[in-house]
């Protein structure tokens, strides 16, 4: 059965309707960070504030949360910076020497093989508080981290 040029111009819309309102998001995993290897002695030191930095990564994971991963070795007495809040959450795993991590007004004395953890908007601030450089891993995850 012929359909004319006016059943064809009233289906015609309708067949695009799929394509226009799709809700396909493109693939997470094409977008998203690949499996990678990260070897310490290859990523590059930056120094501010007299802290040094090596970023490790950042993106999105295949589940869309932002990540963002570096290391940070603070001097004696050394801080990054003030305390400070944001929207995602942080967690230190603390490699070498001894930190003071201050949330929230509480204080937390942690060596080597701690793990400090702030939630999302609590205030916090990091510290050298020994007599020989630390050095922790910072891993930022949610929405912020990897801008």
């Amino acid at each position: 059965m012929p359909l004319t040029r006016r059943e064809l111009c009233s289906v015609f819309p309708v067949a695009l309707l799929p394509a226009l309102f799709s809700v396909e998001e493109p693939s997470a995993r094409q977008s998203s960070l690949p499996s990678a290897m990260y070897p310490l002695d290859n990523l590059p030191v930056r120094t501010a504030n007299n802290a040094q930095f090596r970023a490790v990564l950042k993106g999105r994971l295949a589940t869309g949360e932002s990540l963002e991963v570096h290391e940070t070795t603070l001097p004696p007495g050394g801080t990054p910076h003030p305390p400070h809040r944001h929207v995602h959450s942080e967690m230190w795993l603390i490699r070498e020497g001894t930190v003071e991590l201050a949330v929230s007004g509480t204080s937390y004395r942690l060596g080597p093989g701690s793990v400090g953890f702030v939630h999302s908007n609590d205030e916090h601030g990091i510290k050298n508080v020994g007599a020989t450089p630390a050095t922790y891993f910072v891993v930022a995850i949610g929405p912020g981290a990897d801008s």
